[in-house]
Formats: C-alpha cells, structure tokens, sequence
C-alpha cells in the first residue's frame, strides 16, 4: 500500500514538472505601428538579375540574423529557407544597415545587418554592382519605419532607379566599401531611431517568395 502511494506521489509530481515545462509563455501586447511588404520574384525584370538580387536581399538578412557559419561560402539553402526574425530597439537606440556611419552616429548604433555587400562576404554581383538589391531591402525597412513614425535618416534617395513596390519616397541607397571613408559610405546608409517611450520591434518574416516587415511598439 505504501510503495503504491509512493508510486503516485512521484507520478503526480512529474506531471507538475512536464506541465511547467510546457507552459504557454504569455505574450506580451504590442501595438502594430506599420507593416508592409514585396515579393523577391519581381526585384527586376531580368530572371537572372532578378535571383541575384533576391539572394543578395536574403543573404543580407543571414548577416543579419546572426546564420553565416562561413563567409566564403555561404549555405544558400540555410539563406533561402522561410524565416521569421525579430529585431528590438529599445528607447533612443539607433538601428544603421551598415557599420560605416556619419560622426553623428558613431558610438550610437545599436544594430547593424552585420554585412559589408562585398565578395569576401559571398554576395553576388548581376555584372554591374556587387550586393545589388541590397538597397531594395533597405528601402523597405525604410518605409515601415516612416510609417510607424521612428526618427529616420536616409541621407542618399534612391530616385535613380525604381524599386518596385516601394513608392519611390521611400528609395534609399545603400554603399559600403572598405576602399571608401567612414563618410563617404555614411551617407549610403540608413538610420532608424527609436523615439519612442517604449522598445519598438521590427517582425521580418519571409514566406512563399514574399518578405514583410513590420514594427510594434510594447504596449
């Protein structure tokens, strides 16, 4: 009779710890500031500038989520696979595409894609511009983040050439070269500031070929 007591004692108790351990994690309440989106199968009209393009897009968000093992040579098929990805800025941090920054933001920036848009990196180039279709990716970020009414600085447009599904206000150039200065590249950036009270979140998710941005505020 005891070691059958004993026997449902310690049944009981591990149903308390595998109920603990499968617990909804309550998620806390955000309101959406903005959210848009664009297909990478119709970055250009060329199918071979096209997948460039999109692989470049993709292989900047690898950077950016921290999933390049090997520069050299990159996973594509790690690259390429759907994702969903969260980046968060809390009060007054700034968010910069790239780490060659303008003297104001030096010392200021929080987050970068981590990329550099070069061959030692495994970007590819459609013969005219290596990283090509990286500023569709930040002209996207662009647009969410005016929309939500971040503090935004993109101090190049992207008005030489349309990017499609991104109203042309919104184009921002993105240039980084290591044979370049600090500020020239600086200004072939973009710059997002948190200026709200609250951490602002940016939500990148990437499904059937379509990628979207979007940015919550904590409630």
């Amino acid at each position: 009779m005891k070691l059958k007591l004993f026997i449902l004692i310690v049944l009981f108790l591990c149903l308390i710890v595998l109920g603990s351990r499968h617990s909804v994690k309550a998620v806390e309440p955000t309101n959406v500031l903005a959210t848009h989106q664009m297909s990478l199968d119709d970055r250009y009209s060329n199918t071979m500038v096209n997948d460039v393009f999109k692989d470049n897009i993709l292989l900047t968000m690898a950077y950016m989520r921290g999933i390049v093992k090997n520069p050299q040579a990159p996973d594509w098929n790690d690259v390429q696979k759907p994702f969903h990805y969260e980046m968060v800025l809390q009060p007054n941090q700034t968010f910069a595409f790239h780490d060659s920054v303008l003297p104001a933001y030096e010392g200021k920036v929080a987050r970068t894609t981590a990329a550099h848009f070069d061959g030692a990196q495994g970007f590819k180039s459609d013969g005219y511009l290596m990283g090509d279709g990286v500023c569709h990716l930040a002209s996207l970020i662009n647009w969410a983040a005016k929309d939500a009414k971040l503090e935004v600085y993109a101090p190049t447009n992207h008005d030489f050439a349309v990017i499609p599904e991104v109203p042309k206000e919104f184009g921002v150039a993105i240039y980084d070269s290591p044979n370049e200065s600090g500020s020239v590249n600086g200004m072939e950036n973009l710059y997002v500031t948190n200026n709200k009270s609250k951490p602002v979140t940016f939500v990148f998710d990437y499904r059937n070929d379509v990628l979207s941005v979007t940015v919550s505020e904590s409630k």
